[in-house]
C-alpha cells in the first residue's frame, strides 16, 4: 500500500470513529468546542486564548464567545497573566473538570465495550499502540 492510500484509510477510520464517539455523547452534553477547550486545559493546564487558538488551529477571535460561554458556566476561569497584563490565563476549574469527566466517561464507556465485544486482546494493544502514534501525529506541524 503506497503512503497516500495508508493515509487516506487512517483519515476516514479516524473520522468515522469520531463521528461514532459523538453520537455517544451525553444528552444535553456540551458543545464539541466547549469539550475540546476544557480538554485542552485539562491535559495541558493553565493557558491563554491564543493558545488555546494555536493547539486548535483557529484564529484568537473565533474563541471569544465559547470562553466567555465557559467562563459564565463557571467551566472556567481566567486571572491576569502575571508576566503580561494585557493577557488573560484560562483554567479548567473544578466545575469544568465534572462536565469534561462526565462525557468523557460516557464514550470511553461505549468504546471499551465496542472494543472488548469486537476485538481480541492483541487487537486491543494494537489500538493502544496506535493511539499514541495518532497522538504523536496530531502534534505534527
Amino acid at each position: 500500500m503506497n503512503p497516500f492510500e495508508a493515509a487516506s484509510n487512517v483519515r476516514r477510520a479516524v473520522g468515522a470513529l469520531g463521528r461514532r464517539l459523538r453520537a455517544q455523547r451525553p444528552p444535553n452534553s456540551l458543545s464539541a468546542t466547549k469539550l475540546t477547550l476544557l480538554g485542552q486545559l485539562y491535559r495541558r493546564g493553565p493557558a491563554t486564548a491564543a493558545d488555546l487558538a494555536d493547539l486548535e488551529r483557529i484564529q484568537p477571535q473565533s474563541l471569544t464567545r465559547v470562553v466567555a460561554e465557559l467562563v459564565a458556566e463557571r467551566l472556567i476561569s481566567r486571572r491576569p497573566d502575571p508576566e503580561d497584563g494585557r493577557r488573560q490565563i484560562l483554567e479548567i476549574t473544578a466545575e469544568g473538570r465534572a462536565a469534561l469527566t462526565g462525557d468523557m466517561q460516557a464514550r470511553d464507556a461505549w468504546l471499551a465495550e465496542a472494543m472488548e465485544g469486537e476485538l481480541s486482546d492483541t487487537e486491543r494493544e494494537l489500538l493502544r499502540l496506535a493511539a499514541k502514534l495518532l497522538e504523536r501525529l496530531a502534534d505534527v506541524d
